[in-house]
């Protein structure tokens, strides 16, 4: 198994942490989200197209974000999205999760 692939397998875990957080910058369409995701990773981390549109889906049911179409002038309308007060409140609380279980392994591995 690959470094990037083990990378990734790390990642997909906290799906929902890492798009809420690009979301929190502000509002985006799934393409940029995801260019995001990879060019911030150093092209280590992305998500396929199905698995970004159901992650997509699942948080908007759960009203951690909502979305909206845009069009500019010259390019078809987009799907945005936009994080929620109770999609922060959820990122808050997995971000401080993270932070306790991250400095635990750190204790242990150094």
């Amino acid at each position: 198994m690959s470094k990037n692939t083990l990378f990734g397998d790390l990642l997909r875990g906290h799906t929902d942490t890492i798009l809420l957080s690009i979301l929190l910058r502000g509002d985006s369409y799934g393409y940029r989200i995801n260019k995001t995701l990879e060019d911030e990773s150093d092209h280590r981390f992305n998500l396929n197209e199905a698995t970004l549109y159901t992650t997509f889906k699942r948080m908007e049911k759960e009203r951690y974000i909502t979305s909206y179409w845009k069009g500019e002038q010259s390019t078809p309308p987009r799907k945005y999205y936009a994080i929620t007060k109770a999609g922060k409140e959820y990122l808050k609380k997995n971000k401080d999760e993270w932070l306790e279980a991250s400095r635990i392994i750190k204790h242990f591995i150094g």
